[in-house]
């Protein structure tokens, strides 16, 4: 099987930096979607990674997720019963002009099944802290995606970008 990849959406954001970054009217005739991403933190938290929350349709419910990560010096696994707290990326205060970069697969985004998601994400720092992180998670519901929200727990700085692909398997 062969699979065609198409770029549907690119965000970049813009001096001053957003609070979420938001792919709305997605169309529902690929398989399956991917979100490619590089973002940096706009806050000032003392934070050198942060998380984004990971929405779908605007719906804040019936989201869960296992995520596993290392830093370099300590490795470890986090579960949530509530909001995707996703993928993790560079803060304000890791070494300048650096983003933490990933990607979200998200299949069968317009079958009736509950949706299911998987990430891998890494975040650079030539300072003292990193993360790199895999998760797996699951949208219990049966709508088809037709909005997908990343939303900075402070806000987006500028210059970070994300990508909505989809993909088409060819038979």
């Amino acid at each position: 099987m062969a699979y065609t990849y198409s770029k549907i959406a690119t965000y970049t954001v813009g001096s001053g930096g957003v609070a979420s970054i938001d792919f709305i009217n997605i169309p529902q005739t690929y398989t399956d979607l991917i979100v490619k991403f590089s973002l940096r933190d706009s806050s000032n938290t003392g934070d050198v990674w942060d998380w984004l929350d990971l929405t779908f349709n605007s719906n804040t419910s019936n989201y869960s997720a296992r995520m596993v990560y290392g830093t370099g010096s300590a490795t470890g696994s986090v579960s949530s019963t509530s909001q995707i707290r996703y993928a993790y990326y560079v803060a304000s205060t890791s070494t300048a002009s650096t983003f933490g970069n990933g990607e979200i697969y998200i299949p069968n985004y317009t079958g009736s099944n509950y949706k299911s998601i998987s990430s891998d994400t890494v975040s650079e720092n030539n300072a003292t802290a990193a993360i790199a992180t895999l998760q797996a998670g699951l949208w219990s519901n049966s709508s088809a995606i037709n909005s997908i929200s990343l939303k900075a727990r402070i806000g987006f700085a500028q210059y970070s970008t994300a990508h909505l692909y989809g993909v088409k398997a060819e038979l």
